[in-house]
């Protein structure tokens, strides 16, 4: 059984289908790549699995019940957690208070968020900043934060909207060892990426959208070197 699928999802807006019959379905463990050019539909799709919006038609389904139509606090407390693309903090708060108020998702006292807290800020590298308020991070460690936040909730499944944007080779690489260590947790990951090498040397398969539709699906191999991939987006950018 998938942990996750989408079954003939289109989302329209005014007239315009920013999603068109899009199916695929993530099993539990495995990271999932969803790649395509700029306007594609994959923070669209993002927003659709974790309930920001309720597909114009088909449906999502977590482990075998239907969610599309839940709201998102909702998705999240049965295990669906996502990060944000455009990095929001709640910033005049530090760190650790940041996880802490996302740890009380699960649970009902201080003292248990703060735990559950502080081990996932050592868990993301940000122990040593743990009091810094966080509108003072730079991007590098916002990122990490907003991982944290989303991982401080004990999800099952984490939604990655573009983790990696902005960072330098070293917070690259510190961050793909973090999303390795995540899936040795065995959260499953679904993740929007345009950083190829990274989404490439991550991901166990990729979905590829172009203009809301899935053209391509399979292993980074299967999609690096399908025609329609390499004309619709990767071009050059396999060697960038």
């Amino acid at each position: 059984m998938s942990l996750l699928e989408v079954k003939d999802v289109s989302m329209f807006f005014g007239g315009l289908a920013a999603i068109s019959n899009v199916s695929f379905s993530i099993q539990k463990g495995e990271i999932l790549g969803l790649i395509g050019p700029n306007g594609a539909g994959k923070t669209t799709m993002f927003n659709v699995v974790n309930g920001f919006y309720n597909p114009t038609k088909g449906e999502v389904h977590f482990k075998d019940k239907k969610i599309s139509g839940h709201k998102p606090y909702q998705i999240c407390r049965l295990g669906i957690a996502r990060t944000f693309q455009v990095v929001k903090p709640l910033q005049r708060m530090s760190v650790l208070d940041n996880v802490i108020a996302s740890a009380f998702l699960r649970v009902k006292s201080r003292t248990q968020a703060e735990e559950r807290a502080i081990e996932t800020i050592k868990f993301a590298g940000l122990y040593d900043d743990r009091n810094v308020i966080s509108k003072g991070l730079p991007l590098g460690k916002r990122k990490k934060l907003e991982i944290a936040r989303a991982l401080a909730t004990q999800p099952e499944m984490l939604l990655l909207d573009e983790s990696f944007a902005g960072l330098n080779p070293s917070e690259l690489d510190d961050s793909i060892g973090i999303i390795k260590k995540i899936k040795d947790r065995g959260i499953t990951i679904m993740i929007i990426e345009h950083h190829m090498r990274v989404i490439m040397s991550i991901s166990d398969r990729i979905v590829v959208l172009n203009y809301g539709e899935k053209i391509a699906e399979g292993t980074p191999h299967e999609i690096g070197s399908n025609p329609l991939v390499v004309e619709a987006y990767l071009g050059e950018a396999q060697d960038a």
